[in-house]
């Protein structure tokens, strides 16, 4: 018998794995925080004796090294990827025993398009192939991107991770279960996956890499592929030099005068609160990012890289949580952290800033209107189904580049369900433009 766990990361979009039998277990594409990994191993009485990647990932720091490490298992690499720490290199066809007891192998399969170097690895039982771990080449109902790793080889890769695809589901039988590391919500997805779970069988049936032939394929890809997250330029690297260990300990706890202090540093002060909370009150210059969002990818990806940042939370809970999401993107130690809300983070005597939240209906009753600027900040292939007429558009995550080239006039902010649309209209705000936020569902057929 053999088990897999997931250990989801929904912030990121990914999932990772635990497979083992009953002794010994191998780690798939493990998180930073090995924690969760080592937790998992405990309750299935395992000793994890081998950790693999199925490649450099671009969209978050690896707990692989450091798990490696703490455990005592083989480190498994792509062979052709140039990393600066020692590792037991593979290569297509290589395969480890995961658990002899149970009959567990783990066979190495080149699947190069995501990156170059990509591997997906097989578990059989007793010589039956009996899941695919996929990183990311094939995924549930798409594939992962190619052009993370160098745009003239984007065409390149697009092909070869076609053929990769094809070559997945033509060695193996229709119940093998699919389990991608990308695809939940990660922008490592070329598209958005279509499902929870899958087998090979269910890909045959419903992957565009299966069912149209390359060039209408590739085509496709390339056509669909949207902005990538500015903070993916520094993934890589890390994960080639191999990541240090996490520290999760509290930040030094910061007082109003520190908070402002920081503030007029041109520092980045970042309120975890959920954005009706923000919008109700808050520190005149905090950027809201909610810590129940995508807080790692957004914050990732609009601050600049380096830039100390500050977390103020209302509770120690969601401050260690965020703390710990951050630190999957390279965000390692916050510079300083507060809890509580604006009447603890502010100097006696002053009061907290504040802006309206409406509907979209709100807006229809008033747009168009003298003075009014309609601030889309969906993507570009968001507003391709639909846009308000008229709208301004700047997706959200170039916003703080571009704020003097919105016109003038009271702002009203929208995205496509109120979460990108609070941290824009606490970046308007703190730019000291009149914003209102619309929190609400964007409904692309709504006659303006």
């Amino acid at each position: 018998m053999f088990f897999v766990d997931t250990i989801d990361v929904p912030g990121l979009g990914n999932r990772h794995y635990l497979a083992g039998g009953e002794r010994t277990a191998v780690a798939v594409d493990p998180p930073r925080d090995i924690d969760r990994v080592i937790a998992a191993a405990a309750r299935s009485g395992v000793r994890i004796a081998h950790v693999v990647e199925t490649h450099l990932h671009n969209d978050y720091v690896t707990g692989g090294l450091e798990l490696a490490r703490v455990t005592g298992a083989a480190y498994l690499v792509p062979g052709d990827a140039r990393v600066s720490f020692e590792r037991t290199p593979v290569h297509d066809g290589d395969a480890v025993v995961v658990d002899a007891t149970a009959g567990l192998v783990l066979r190495a399969l080149a699947t190069p398009g995501h990156t170059p170097h990509h591997t997906a690895y097989v578990l059989e039982e007793h010589g039956t192939p009996v899941a695919v771990f996929t990183g990311g080449s094939l995924l549930i109902g798409t594939v992962g991107r190619p052009d993370l790793v160098e745009p003239r080889l984007t065409g390149q890769l697009a092909r070869a991770q076609y053929a990769s695809a094809r070559r997945i589901a033509d060695l193996l039988p229709d119940g093998t279960a699919v389990l991608p590391t990308h695809g939940f919500g990660s922008f490592c997805s070329s598209a958005r996956a279509t499902g929870d779970a899958s087998t090979i069988g269910a890909e045959r049936r419903s992957n565009a890499a299966l069912m149209c032939d390359a060039d209408t394929f590739v085509a496709d890809l390339l056509a669909g592929l949207d902005d990538v997250p500015a903070y993916y330029t520094h993934m890589g690297p890390a994960n080639a030099a191999g990541p240090a260990p996490v520290d999760l300990t509290p930040p030094a706890s910061a007082g109003p005068a520190e908070i402002a202090a920081r503030l007029a540093a041109g520092e980045w002060v970042v309120d975890l609160r959920d954005r009706v909370s923000f919008a109700a009150g808050h520190i005149a210059g905090t950027f809201n990012f909610e810590a129940e969002g995508q807080l790692a990818t957004y914050l990732a990806w609009l601050i600049p890289w380096g830039r100390p940042v500050t977390l103020l939370a209302e509770s120690d809970d969601q401050l260690g949580a965020a703390q710990r999401e951050l630190t999957r993107v390279g965000i390692d130690r916050p510079a300083a952290a507060a809890i509580g809300g604006p009447a603890s983070w502010l100097p006696e005597g002053e009061t907290p800033a504040s802006f309206p939240r409406a509907t979209f209906a709100d807006l229809a009753r008033l747009h168009p209107r003298e003075g009014l600027v309609v601030l889309d900040v969906r993507r570009t292939a968001e507003r391709a189904g639909g846009s308000v007429p008229g709208s301004v558009h700047l997706p959200v995550h170039t916003l703080h580049r571009r704020l003097g080239g919105i016109p003038p006039g009271q702002v009203w902010v929208h995205c496509a369900g109120g979460m990108r649309a609070a941290i824009a209209a606490s970046m308007l705000d703190a730019s000291g433009r009149e914003v209102v936020a619309v929190d609400d569902i964007f409904d692309p057929h709504r006659p303006w």
